[in-house]
């Protein structure tokens, strides 16, 4: 089956399964988008660095087997101290 058919085999599988009912609590549990780190909401900060800057940040990231987010976390953490 592509993409863009839709049989009536799978319409009667989606009105039998939303017949069925589905588990809300369960749902809201699962929450949205990427987990939490702590407590509290986390923010969204962009920075804009240079093709030499972004390297040595993969880098490093690549030698600790982290994200570049971690790795950054992980430098201003020092930083802080």
């Amino acid at each position: 089956m592509r993409e863009d058919e839709i049989d009536e085999a799978q319409i009667q599988a989606w009105a039998d399964e939303a017949e069925a009912g589905y588990d809300v609590e369960a749902l809201r549990r699962r929450g949205r988008g990427r987990p939490g780190r702590g407590a509290e909401p986390m923010q969204v900060v962009a920075v804009r660095l240079s093709a030499d800057e972004i390297e040595a940040l993969d880098a490093i990231a690549t030698r600790d087997q982290v994200s570049r987010s971690e790795a950054i976390r992980r430098a201003l953490a020092q930083f802080a101290a």
